[in-house]
C-alpha cells in the first residue's frame, strides 16, 4: 500500500529504510531504530538564528578542507549494530570527513560531528534516544544546544562511550576536541535572538 499521508503510519510498528524512502507525504520524520519519530514543526525564529550562526561558523571553517559540513534537511543513515531496527536521522548540522559516506540520498554511516538544537517538545528524543543512537553508531563528537538555557553541551566518544564535557555558556569559548583549530564563541551562537525563545 502506498503511503501518501502520515496518518497511514502505525507508530507502534518498526519500518525499514525501504519503507522510509517510499513514503510520499510532506511532513519530515526520522526513523529511530525502526520506529517513526515525528520531527518538530517548522523551527522557530530562535532555533533558526542559532542554526544560521553555527552553520556560518562550520561552513566557513570547513571551506576547502577535506571534511564537509551539512545542514538539515539532510538524511543520515546510521548503522544497525544491535539489530534494533534501521535508523535515519536529520540532525540540524553534521560534519563528515570520510567523503565515501556521502551519497546522493545523504550520508551512509556515522558523521564525525553531529549538532542538535533542542526545540520545545523534542528534548527527550535528542537527549536520550539520539544520544544512545549516536554513541552506538560511533559519532565522535555530539553537540546539544539548549536555547532556553543558552548552553552548549558537548559529548566526546572515548572508548566507544560518550563522555560529557563541562557545559559552555555565554562568556565561554569552546575549542573543539575533534578539530582543535575550530573555536566557538558561545555567546555569538545566541546573539540576536533575545525575546524570541
Amino acid at each position: 500500500m502506498e503511503i501518501t499521508d502520515i496518518s497511514q503510519l502505525d507508530f507502534t510498528k518498526q519500518y525499514t529504510i525501504a519503507d522510509y524512502l517510499s513514503w510520499k507525504f510532506k511532513e519530515r520524520v526520522e526513523l529511530l531504530k525502526g520506529y517513526v519519530a515525528k520531527m518538530s514543526p517548522a523551527p522557530n525564529s530562535y532555533h533558526q538564528i542559532i542554526s544560521a550562526e553555527l552553520s556560518r561558523v562550520l561552513f566557513n571553517y570547513f571551506h576547502k578542507k577535506p571534511c564537509k559540513a551539512f545542514a538539515a534537511p539532510f538524511d543520515v543513515y546510521l548503522p544497525n549494530h544491535k539489530n534494533t531496527g534501521q535508523t535515519i536521522v536529520q540532525p540540524d548540522l553534521c560534519v563528515i570527513c570520510d567523503l565515501e559516506k556521502i551519497e546522493k540520498k545523504g550520508c551512509v554511516g556515522a558523521p564525525d560531528l553531529i549538532v542538535e538544537i533542542l526545540s520545545p517538545g523534542n528534548s527527550r528524543k535528542e537527549v536520550i534516544d539520539k544520544y544512545e543512537i549516536y554513541q552506538e553508531a560511533g559519532v565522535k563528537e555530539y553537540w546539544v544546544i539548549y536555547p532556553a538555557e543558552q548552553v552548549l553541551q558537548v559529548y566526546s566518544l572515548e572508548n566507544a562511550i560518550f563522555v560529557a564535557k563541562k557545559p559552555k555558556a555565554p562568556g565561554d569559548m569552546y575549542e573543539c576536541q575533534l578539530f582543535p583549530e575550530l573555536q566557538i564563541n558561545v555567546e555569538s551562537i545566541f546573539e540576536g535572538a533575545e525575546g524570541l525563545i
